[in-house]
């Protein structure tokens, strides 16, 4: 036998034993859900974007700033008007949103199209609205807007993709 051989075998067997027992890396948390996993992505993504303006993110319990902060993060945040997307749901209420800011920014990152987003997650997240609506199944308007679901799986399969590899990313 070589006289390295068993060397090797038990630096092999270190590492092994190493990454099996979490001494190798830091332990990992409980796994987010994907929607966590997304709304964390997101929430990275639009704090380096406030960070960048040399504005302060916003955090729960924190002391509140000046009016004029206030509203420097807010603008910085969800755009300025006039808001450029818009849709009209079924009960004849208009949504709008922003192209520019932090928050349309990490969309673009994470979803790939803003505006295709905006579209298909407005309509998605209103079908039950609509069905009180029109008094019709929930069912009969889900398989009425079948191609919105369709696109929302999509995207938000990308978005979850995105995602990890933006969390990932700031990992040591």
């Amino acid at each position: 036998m070589h006289p390295r051989r068993p060397r090797t075998r038990w630096l092999a067997l270190l590492a092994g034993t190493l990454m099996l027992t979490g001494c190798a890396h830091r332990p990992a948390g409980p796994a987010l859900s994907p929607d966590d996993t997304i709304r964390a992505a997101q929430q990275r993504l639009t704090d380096r974007c406030l960070t960048r303006q040399g504005l302060t993110p916003p955090r729960p319990g924190q002391r509140p700033p000046s009016r004029t902060e206030q509203e420097r993060v807010a603008d910085a945040l969800f755009g300025r008007p006039p808001a450029e997307l818009s849709l009209t749901l079924a009960n004849g209420i208009p949504v709008r949103a922003h192209t520019d800011g932090c928050l349309a920014e990490a969309q673009r990152t994470l979803y790939g199209d803003q505006k295709r987003w905006f579209r298909v997650s407005t309509v998605v997240n209103n079908l039950r609205p609509e069905a009180a609506y029109r008094e019709r199944s929930l069912a009969s308007v889900r398989a009425q807007h079948r191609t919105e679901l369709t696109e929302w799986r999509r995207m938000h399969a990308h978005a979850l993709d995105a995602s990890a590899r933006v969390l990932h990313a700031d990992t040591p």
